[in-house]
């Protein structure tokens, strides 16, 4: 039997093989290469970077002494640029901030004036501009209220080593002046360097410089207080301090102050004497502390009792309470006190009978 043929020709040419990466995988493997050169990019990037790093870290070099200023609130950035530029550390700008956060002390960095060296890693700069300065030995001196030169060179010989009559000599040449309190060309500082608690470098004080301190503490205190009332009140300012002065010896409690500075501007209204024994004492001939009868009549410019007016002077250094006295009287018409009682209190009189009988009652 005969088999029938296909009608279809044979074809005999070789089969072709298939493509071994179909067009489908070409844009994946764009993106695996492109993932890798971004990788070896950062890679060497940070390989770089922390190269940088390690070197901005580091130091070398011969270290030469440097002084360099931290102006006072300079921020890190600015710090580093300082230094850099004075050759004490490599590198600033963001990696050498980063290796200032790292100390950990960029907040303690100080203000002012340092010495370094060049070629100094950041942390050991930090190291000395953080440092805390080194404590320098002071000495105080301390004037109370109501104290005269003289006992003003006793403490400053004793506790600064001021000899006395350097410090007398000074205060006593008329080289001082504190317009308008003191005026130029008086002949002492008396009354005006202000009682206070001082500071000094141990060893370092001088007369001069205690003086002026206390001349400015003066200033400074009494610069606030209602000085335009010594106008109105008949004085000058040189007088309100002498006026203070005698206050701050005679006052024994904080309410007779005012009291006080009411009769010695009453008394000198009334043309009367001040009769205030304080000043005598200042210029006592028998300087024991007491007043003898002969004493009395001494005839001193302070011996208030047989001349009128003010000293020429003040008696000692008023505190600020007695300068506020003197500048503020109080409003009441006495013309007389006499301490009495254990308390240091005064009792104040108008007329003289009564005085008498508040002096007998108080001293007997």
């Amino acid at each position: 039997m005969t088999r029938s043929l296909s009608s279809q020709p044979v074809d005999h040419a070789p089969a072709r093989r298939a493509d071994r990466h179909p067009p489908t995988d070409r844009p994946r493997r764009a993106r695996l290469v492109g993932l890798l050169v971004v990788f070896l990019v950062i890679v060497g990037t940070v390989v770089v970077a922390g190269s940088y790093y390690g070197r901005c870290k580091g130091a070398e070099g011969p270290q030469e002494p440097v002084e360099v200023t931290i102006p006072d609130g300079a921020s890190g950035g600015e710090v580093l640029t300082i230094l850099k530029d004075a050759g004490v550390i490599r590198c600033d700008g963001v990696v050498g901030s980063m290796v200032l956060r790292g100390t950990g002390r960029a907040d303690e960095i100080r203000a002012g004036s340092h010495m370094l060296t060049t070629n100094m890693t950041i942390a050991a700069a930090v190291d000395v501009l953080s440092a805390p300065p080194p404590e320098v030995p002071t000495v105080d001196i301390t004037i109370p209220e109501g104290y005269r030169l003289t006992q003003m060179a006793e403490r400053a010989e004793r506790d600064l080593g001021i000899p006395q009559a350097k410090f007398l000599s000074l205060a006593e040449s008329g080289a001082y002046a504190l317009p308008p309190y003191l005026p130029e060309g008086t002949a002492t500082a008396e009354g005006f360097l202000f009682p206070k608690t001082y500071e000094f470098v141990e060893g370092e004080a001088t007369a001069d410089a205690l003086i002026r301190t206390m001349l400015d503490q003066f200033e400074t205190e009494a610069g606030g207080l209602p000085w335009t009332n010594a106008d109105a009140l008949g004085v000058t300012p040189y007088e309100i301090v002498v006026i203070a002065s005698m206050i701050e010896r005679e006052a024994r409690v904080p309410s007779d102050r005012p009291k006080i500075a009411a009769v010695i501007y009453n008394r000198l209204r009334e043309g009367m004497t001040l009769g205030i024994d304080a000043t005598l004492l200042y210029d006592d001939p028998t300087p024991d502390g007491q007043l003898s009868a002969s004493d009395l009549e001494y005839d001193s410019p302070y011996n208030t009792r047989i001349h009128g007016g003010l000293p020429p002077t003040p008696i000692a250094s008023p505190g600020l309470p007695s300068l506020r006295a003197a500048l503020s009287p109080a409003d009441v018409p006495y013309l007389y006190y006499v301490l009495c009682g254990a308390d240091g209190a005064h009792r104040f009189s108008v007329d003289y009978d009564t005085f008498l009988a508040d002096k007998a009652e108080c001293l007997g």
